[in-house]
């Protein structure tokens, strides 16, 4: 089974293509303009162990909103795209991921369901010129085109980066859980109604 695919998705705002292995090593090839962007982006890659390929242009003589929530979408895109029929994924992931003082806990089911729950109280409101309130709408928009259920809580941390960091090391991770085949389900779809 192959678990690849490719989208793009093409605004007056932005130009978006992504390429994306859920059954990867963790390889990536960033390119969004946005440099601590494409750091969280490669900890959803070598965390995941998903193959990652982002080359965005996006309005950034605005701000950088229209290219992370984009990225976001495509991104989900790609990912609903390259899962497929859902049979005989492990369907939950969790994590909980430490990084010096701060730590955070993120859990995710593979639902076709959209929905999000982000609680973080991050302590400052830009890391270098990176705005804080766009972590919400990346995962929003992920979320909205992947149609999974995900929580996300930082529970604790005294440094936004850290505590941004292991938000996504703690995705990573929770979506590789998920996306694990269990043999034991074999072709069938992990739930009662028969569909996801």
């Amino acid at each position: 089974m192959s678990r690849n695919s490719s989208v793009e998705r093409n605004t007056k705002e932005t130009q978006i293509k992504i390429n994306l292995n859920l059954d990867g090593t963790g390889i990536s090839k960033l390119e969004s303009g946005i440099g601590f962007l494409d750091h969280m982006l490669d900890q959803i890659a070598r965390h995941g162990l998903i193959d990652l390929e982002v080359q965005a242009k996006g309005d950034l003589h605005i701000d950088a909103h229209h290219t992370v929530e984009d990225i976001g979408i495509t991104m989900g895109q790609a990912f609903a795209k390259a899962v497929g029929d859902k049979k005989g994924i492990t369907r939950y992931g969790h994590c909980y991921a430490p990084l010096d003082e701060a730590l955070s806990r993120v859990v995710v089911d593979i639902s076709g369901r959209p929905g999000l729950e982000l609680n973080a109280n991050f302590k400052r409101a830009l890391i270098g010129e990176f705005d804080v309130d766009l972590i919400y709408e990346f995962f929003q928009g992920f979320v909205n085109h992947a149609l999974i259920t995900l929580h996300i809580d930082n529970l604790r941390g005294d440094n936004a980066h850290h505590q941004v960091e292991t938000i996504f090391k703690a995705f990573a991770r929770a979506l590789r859980m998920a996306l694990t085949i269990d043999p034991r389900q074999a072709d069938q779809l992990p739930s009662t109604k028969g569909a996801l």
